[in-house]
Parts: C-alpha cells; sequence; structure tokens
C-alpha cells in the first residue's frame, strides 16, 4: 500500500471552487483545525521574512487567523518584504498584520527588525539563475546568513527549502526522504542546499532550533504545475511528458505545515518534506485537462525513468494530512482556468531536468 492510500484529509474543506481572486486569498489563509490547536501552545510573536511573495501574504493572513482563533489575539504577526505592490500590504495591514519594508541583503536594515520568537523565513530566488547565477547565490546564502545571525536568539525559526535538493528519483521509489543524501543539480538547487548548510551551521552554534521546510510544488489557482498543464492543454500548447510525474500540494495546506513546523523546530534542525502523497501523471493530467476543456491535448516527449519526488511520510506523521483532497484541488485548477480568472504568468518550469532555471 503508498502512502497516498493510506491516508485521508484531516478536515476537508469547503469543494466549492473559489470564483474570484477575493475568494481565493480566503481559502487560501484559511487556517486548518489542527493548526488552530498547535497555536493554542504557541508563545511569541511571529515574523514572517519575505512575506510579499507568491505564498507570504496568505501565510501571514492564516498565522493571524491561526492566532486569533487560537485566543492569542495579542501575539503579534509582522510580515517584512521589500513591498513592491502596495496593494499586498494594504491588504496585510487591513487584516491585522504589521509590516516592515526592508531589504534583506542590507545588514544594517536586517539588524534593525524587531524581535520575534517565532522566525518563518520564505525569501529566496529561483528563475533567472542561468543569466545571474551570484545574484540566486547571493539571496540563497548570503541572506541567511544575515538573518541567522540576527535571529540566533529565536525560540524558533522555519527556513523554507525545496525538494530541488534531491536527485530525480524512480517513480516506483515513493520520491526522496529526509535522509538521502542531497545531490543537488544546477545552481539553484546547490545554493538551495547552502541555504540549508547556512541555517544549520547557525542553528548548531547558536542553538536555534530550526526546521528545513523542503516544499515541493505548491498550488495557487493562479499558478503552479496544476495550473501550467492545464494552460498549455487549453491553449493547445504541447504538453511534454519527459519530466513525467510531479508531487503537489494546495498552497493553503503548505501554509499550514509551514505554521505548525514551528512547533517541531529543533537544533539539529529538522528536515520535513511538504508536499502530496500522490505521484502525480503528467501525461495523465493533461489527459483529464483535455477532456474538461472539450480538446485534444498535444503530448510530446516520453516519459524518463526518474523525476523529482519527495516523500512526505515524516511530514504527515508530525503535522497531519493535507485537508484538501487532490481530486477537488484538479477540479478548482480546472474551473479557475475554463472560467478565464486571472493567472500570475510565472511558470514553475517543471519540466525542467537539467537544474537550469
Amino acid at each position: 500500500m503508498t502512502l497516498a492510500e493510506k491516508i485521508t484529509p484531516e478536515q476537508a474543506i469547503s469543494s466549492s471552487a473559489p470564483a474570484n481572486e477575493e475568494a481565493l486569498e480566503e481559502a487560501l489563509s484559511q487556517p486548518t483545525e489542527r493548526l488552530c490547536q498547535d497555536f493554542a501552545a504557541l508563545e511569541g510573536d511571529i515574523l514572517i521574512l519575505g512575506a510579499g511573495g507568491k505564498m507570504g501574504p496568505s501565510l501571514s493572513r492564516m498565522a493571524r487567523r491561526a492566532l486569533d482563533a487560537a485566543g492569542r489575539e495579542s501575539q503579534r504577526v509582522i510580515a517584512v518584504a521589500r513591498f513592491s505592490d502596495p496593494a499586498s500590504r494594504a491588504l496585510l495591514e487591513r487584516s491585522g498584520i504589521e509590516t516592515v519594508p526592508a531589504d534583506l541583503s542590507d545588514r544594517a536594515q536586517v539588524a534593525a527588525l524587531p524581535d520575534a520568537a517565532n522566525v518563518v523565513f520564505m525569501a529566496g530566488q529561483k528563475f533567472g539563475t542561468t543569466e545571474a547565477p551570484e545574484n540566486t547565490w547571493m539571496m540563497n546564502t548570503y541572506v541567511p546568513a544575515l538573518v541567522a545571525e540576527r535571529y540566533a536568539q529565536a525560540k524558533r525559526l522555519v527556513a523554507f527549502s525545496t525538494g530541488c535538493v534531491y536527485p530525480n528519483m524512480s517513480v516506483d521509489s515513493g520520491g526522496s526522504r529526509e535522509d538521502d543524501a542531497t545531490e543537488p543539480l544546477g545552481d539553484y538547487a546547490n545554493s538551495c542546499v547552502g541555504r540549508e548548510r547556512i541555517f544549520t551551521y547557525f542553528a548548531k552554534n547558536n542553538g536555534t532550533p530550526t526546521v528545513l521546510f523542503r516544499l515541493n510544488y505548491a498550488i495557487d489557482l493562479r499558478y503552479g504545475v496544476l495550473v501550467d498543464i492545464a494552460r498549455k492543454v487549453q491553449s493547445g500548447e504541447p504538453v511534454d511528458v519527459t519530466m513525467g510525474y510531479a508531487n503537489v500540494i494546495w498552497q493553503g495546506d503548505a501554509n499550514a505545515q509551514a505554521l505548525q513546523s514551528l512547533l517541531h523546530a529543533s537544533v539539529p534542525p529538522l528536515a520535513l518534506n511538504v508536499t502530496g502523497a500522490e505521484i502525480l501523471s503528467v501525461r495523465s493530467l493533461a489527459e483529464s485537462f483535455g477532456r474538461r476543456f472539450g480538446v485534444t491535448p498535444t503530448i510530446v516527449g516520453q516519459e524518463a525513468p526518474t523525476a523529482l519526488l519527495s516523500n512526505p511520510e515524516r511530514a504527515y506523521n508530525l503535522l497531519g494530512t493535507p485537508t484538501l483532497p487532490l481530486d477537488t484541488l484538479i477540479s478548482w485548477v480546472g474551473d479557475w482556468i475554463s472560467n478565464g480568472n486571472r493567472l500570475l504568468n510565472k511558470p514553475t518550469h517543471y519540466e525542467t531536468r537539467d537544474g537550469k532555471y
């Protein structure tokens, strides 16, 4: 029996697809029952670094909502980012979240950030690595060093990482586990291992309890692997199945697990694979979306025997299973694309097998 066959959602949320971005943001930031229970035991303020990215706003709002539900209204949620989008900052502030604009690559600005017992580090760079690898290495290793040094006294620190730190695995392996060797391919993945090594060094030397949060692939209906495949099918673009398989997870569940993992931070750091248990076939997904859209997908390539896959059993045992069933998530993506709702137009490049982003 596979991991996917052994699990059932602990608290499935409404099966109704979000009709617009307001409803989507509401769903993405809805705290799970288990997160609210866990936050009843969480002491101290929560500082979210890199809160202006794709996941940061909804994770910040979920943290605020979960603290309020747990009766901890006095604990602050502080979101830090450059905030190039004023609307994103305004939404956070309307939600009761304090915002601090800052450049995390500036030592003086990092030093001036407020103290917090709980730190979630989300900053990083992936795309554009091939053209300017030095920028990626700066963002993924130098910035973590500044943050780890600044927050040496934090009670708990969660550092976002990626499943790209692992090599491609055979499809019948069930995916990489946290104790497997990291064998990164390309500058981006190597810099992500570098980020993990930096946080591990400072955790051991300063006694900072830390989690290495290895996420792949989070799905917001405006972007993600499922969105990439559905959009290509609908528009008649070819779907390359050479990287023929993937894991995915609803971003709302990824948000909840990131916040829950604060309570499992340790020295040395605890690594957690965070994704869905199901190993999805890209070809089957394309065919499913084709039936939904009434088109025949154009398939190119042939499935390689390996793919970037992670086994999330450790995270499931500690944090619980995802609340949104995979079939519902796929249906939501199909509805979102069919209805012509806005997309972020930020491809995941899940097809990449050479590590060049």
